[in-house]
């Protein structure tokens, strides 16, 4: 039984409001360190011809102004009920995709690492925003293909329950960053 995830990221450049206001609606839950996911949150059909036990949909977004020479941005990170799904449901495949939520959340803190250390340039803040998301994509896709491979997409259990502890310090390093909401 293999048990990929799937998940979403949007860099919403300029002043985007479609996935913040949707944000808002019962269709996606923002992240949080006293929320987990559960199994009632899986709201979308299982893939019929998918081998998959579970599959897991988030969103990192990211909308932006800029006024005064300084780019005002919001960052979100949210799981899709609508888009998600479980086959077979129980509470280790359940902490399996929940870590993939928490690497949403990883990179949105990072994300806002980023943009608070960025100086606006007028000239080339396009083409800078640009290359900030690129990394962060190009990171949260290496650390959630590692995340799979080393846990064997959760069934080897000392390695998901390393990774869990891992996911967790991570999240723990980066508090300082999760002032994006």
């Amino acid at each position: 039984m293999r048990i990929p995830y799937k998940y979403c990221l949007f860099l919403l450049l300029g002043s985007f409001p479609l996935l913040l206001s949707a944000q808002k609606t019962d269709e996606l839950i923002p992240w949080s360190n006293s929320y987990r996911l559960s199994w009632s949150d899986y709201k979308a059909k299982p893939d019929p011809v998918s081998d998959a036990a579970a599959s897991t949909t988030s969103y990192l977004g990211i909308d932006y102004s800029f006024s005064n020479d300084r780019v005002n941005y919001k960052i979100t990170c949210s799981f899709s009920r609508n888009k998600s799904w479980g086959k077979y449901q129980t509470e280790h495949i359940l902490g399996h995709e929940q870590g993939h939520f928490d690497i949403t959340e990883i990179f949105a803190r990072k994300l806002n690492q980023r943009m608070a250390r960025y100086v606006f340039n007028r000239s080339t803040y396009e083409k800078d925003l640009k290359k900030i998301y690129d990394d962060i994509l190009s990171e949260k896709d290496e650390l959630q293909s590692s995340y799979d491979n080393e846990t064997d997409y959760s069934r080897n259990k000392p390695q998901q329950a390393a990774w869990q502890e891992k996911i967790k310090k991570i999240l723990e390093d980066l508090k300082d960053f999760s002032d994006y909401r």
